[in-house]
């Protein structure tokens, strides 16, 4: 076990918890709650000490440690694609707050972390986008024809996430390139009659990945919880990766020479057995930890958690409405990854919350709701909008509400 032996530079602290910062902004897609404890128990551990002011691109970090005072600025574009990163870091940070590292150690392993390449092959990312949509397929459509449509058109969404990995200038116009080129094949291939379902609902499954459900609840987390700045700027970057994809659609259909009335909101018969509807949550898992860059060893849990959300939300939905079954099921999840994230060696809780939120299927409203109006269906499209501010402010006040029921003490160091 390392001693500290004396209080560190404020240099080189300025610098560790500058890179721990950058890491921690990247992965902030719950939100920004976190990360300022998390790197004020980190300088502490240190004999330091540091403040934080938060946005969810960027903070100012001011620094004290042996006398001296420094102030950075650290930019960083959150996102959660690198998961294995965050569970990382979260081991250094006990480490750190158990008194087993000194600085040059810890700074070592945060470097080693910080530029570590992912760890599946690219072809496995590809898998986990496909996997990830056909688990989520049945939820718009129960039909073995949304099933092989998914595969198709997920497939090219994997393929330029990919392409976008590789050419980082194409990130910011993803969203919209995969709505075009997903609408595009979906209306001229897949979408062609009624008795399939609506278009929307065709292509929904395949552009999952790119829906910011995440983002729309951590934002109305954030507002709940008094971080204004952070939720009202996270809110409009999510509502704008919305309307990409929404522009996204629309081009499509203009590419293909359909008019508006060719975005039909209609759900075509059941016909895939139950076993496939139950299973689909072993496959969505799986495309989640391959996806997201989730260690492996952290998937049966994060297996268990999602068919908790889904038996809470089904349950509470039968018993009391849609709006308390998303509530009860946020509150379920929440309470249940809060006490798992405090045990040694788990997860960190957003790992954990990541596979049962996507279940609650929230964004997926957003883009209903907007293509229903685009296709000359206001009272849906108003009725699919309104139901999601709803299911957004339900599911962002039981992650909050279940975090307060787990009832778990954390220091003001605590962890991730």
């Amino acid at each position: 076990m390392e001693q500290l032996t004396r209080p560190p530079r404020v240099g080189e602290l300025t610098a560790f918890l500058a890179r721990l910062t950058t890491v921690l902004l990247r992965n902030s897609g719950e939100g920004v709650q976190e990360l300022e404890p998390a790197v004020a128990g980190a300088a502490r551990a240190l004999g330091g000490s540091a403040r934080l002011l938060v946005v969810p691109e960027g903070a100012v970090l001011e620094v004290t440690s042996g006398g001296g005072t420094s102030t950075v600025t650290v930019r960083a574009f959150p996102e959660v694609f690198r998961l294995d990163r965050l569970a990382a870091v979260r081991v250094l940070l006990a480490d750190l707050a158990a008194g087993r590292l000194a600085l040059p150690a810890a700074a070592g392993r945060l470097a080693a972390v910080d530029t570590s390449p992912p760890p599946y092959p690219w072809w496995a990312k590809a898998l986990g986008i496909v996997l990830f949509s056909l688990g989520f397929a049945p939820l718009m459509q129960p039909t073995w024809w949304e099933v092989g449509s998914t595969a198709v058109l997920a497939s090219v969404s994997a393929a330029l996430a990919l392409a976008a990995g590789r050419r980082p200038r194409l990130g910011p116009v993803l969203p919209l390139a995969a709505a075009v080129a997903v609408s595009v094949i979906a209306l001229l291939v897949f979408a062609r009659t009624p008795a399939h379902g609506g278009p929307v609902l065709i292509m929904l499954p395949a552009l999952f990945f790119f829906v910011p459900g995440d983002y729309l609840s951590a934002a109305v987390a954030e507002l709940a919880a008094g971080y204004l700045t952070p939720g009202a700027v996270r809110l409009v970057h999510a509502v704008f990766l919305l309307l990409q994809l929404y522009v996204g659609i629309l081009i499509g259909l203009a590419v293909t020479g359909r008019d508006r009335h060719a975005l039909f909101d209609l759900t075509a018969d059941q016909d895939l057995p139950r076993w496939a509807l139950f299973t689909a949550w072993i496959v969505f898992t799986a495309g989640t930890v391959l996806a997201f860059a989730v260690p492996a060893r952290f998937g049966p849990v994060l297996l268990l958690l999602v068919y908790l959300t889904v038996a809470a939300q089904s349950l509470a939905t039968w018993l009391a409405g849609e709006v308390a079954g998303t509530f009860a099921a946020a509150v379920v999840l929440s309470a249940a990854a809060t006490r798992l994230a405090a045990r040694p060696g788990a997860p960190p809780r957003l790992i954990l919350l990541l596979p049962g939120f996507f279940t609650l299927t929230v964004g997926s409203l957003g883009m209903r709701g907007l293509t229903d109006l685009a296709g000359g269906h206001p009272i849906g499209g108003f009725r699919d909008l309104v139901e999601l501010v709803t299911l957004v402010t339900a599911i962002a006040v039981g992650l909050l509400t279940g975090e307060v029921l787990a009832a778990v003490r954390r220091g003001p160091e605590r962890l991730p």
